[in-house]
């Protein structure tokens, strides 16, 4: 009864001792008597006792290897350390559990080769600024490799370049003279475009100035012009004035049939009044002699 009871105890331990359970994004690589024979996936499992057993318990989840720096030499020659992350990701735990011993370990080999020929065709500037070709060469190649490892390698990130001190050094002066350049450059351009300024306001000054003394002098020109138009305008009214007054005079002395005698006493009302001029000198016509000396005997009787 007793041993019944052991036995049933026994084999009820044994049952439960081989049920596994499998968590979420993980796998179970099983062999049988030595050899693969299943993997399991997410849920309950039960393994034969004394023949099957869990060879290898695989993670699915994204990994991340941040390995050692690594000390590489430039195509002109220069040592730096570089350090890399790598993202992977188990895709076949079957291939990882049999398909290289020590997995990591092998990729961080792998890494380290690989980044040494890819720096090793590059010179120290473009090292410094082809982070990106860097990544995407090495992630190629790593997971071209580690694909039969059941392996993916999901992305490759350059974490640090360091250059040796002295060449550190040259880079920073190198930096500050280019800085300082820049600032010359910058400093030069402010200068010249405030001078391009200064000349174009004094350039817009000048023009305005002269085109205000131009239109002055023009507006000086209309008005002279305008004066002079009314002067002549002037003179030209007061000489048809005294022409309408003589042609009317005259019409005049046609109208009341002026003799001979009239005529000579207009004439030497005209002579008197030349008299009253400047000149010098008279020409009296024959005429008004005879006309003058006739006054003077009327004169003369009129006395007596």
């Amino acid at each position: 009864m007793y041993a019944i009871i052991f036995l049933l105890a026994f084999v009820l331990l044994v049952i439960i001792s081989n049920v596994r359970i499998v968590a979420q994004s993980n796998a179970f690589v099983i062999e049988r008597l030595g050899a693969y024979n299943s993997t399991w996936s997410t849920g309950i499992h039960v393994k034969l006792p004394f023949i099957d057993r869990i060879s290898s318990r695989v993670s699915l989840k994204e990994q991340v290897a941040d390995f050692a720096p690594q000390p590489v030499i430039t195509k002109d020659n220069v040592t730096m350390m570089i350090d890399t992350v790598i993202y992977l990701q188990i895709t076949d735990p079957k291939l990882f559990t049999y398909g290289v011993i020590n997995p990591m370990s092998a990729i961080e080999n792998l890494t380290s080769t690989t980044l040494r020929n890819i720096i090793g065709e590059l010179e120290l500037d473009e090292t410094l600024t082809s982070r990106d070709m860097i990544n995407t060469r090495m992630r190629t190649v790593l997971d071209e490799a580690t694909d039969p490892w059941g392996i993916k390698v999901n992305r490759v990130e350059v974490k640090n370049i360091a250059p040796p001190k002295s060449i550190q050094e040259a880079m920073e002066k190198q930096m500050r003279a280019e800085r300082e350049r820049r600032e010359s450059i910058l400093k030069a351009e402010g200068e010249k475009q405030s001078a391009i300024l200064v000349a174009e306001g004094q350039k817009a000054s000048a023009i305005l100035k002269a085109e205000a003394e131009k239109a002055a002098v023009i507006l000086q020109a209309e008005a002279a012009k305008e004066a002079a138009i009314r002067e002549a305008e002037g003179e030209a009214q007061a000489i048809l004035n005294i022409q309408k007054a003589t042609a009317d005079g005259l019409f005049m002395l046609k109208n009341v049939n002026a003799d001979d005698a009239l005529i000579k006493l207009k004439s030497l009302e005209t002579l008197q009044k030349v008299a009253d001029g400047q000149a010098t000198k008279i020409i009296i016509p024959s005429e008004i002699q005879n006309l003058a000396g006739l006054v003077t005997s009327v004169v003369e009787l009129a006395k007596k």
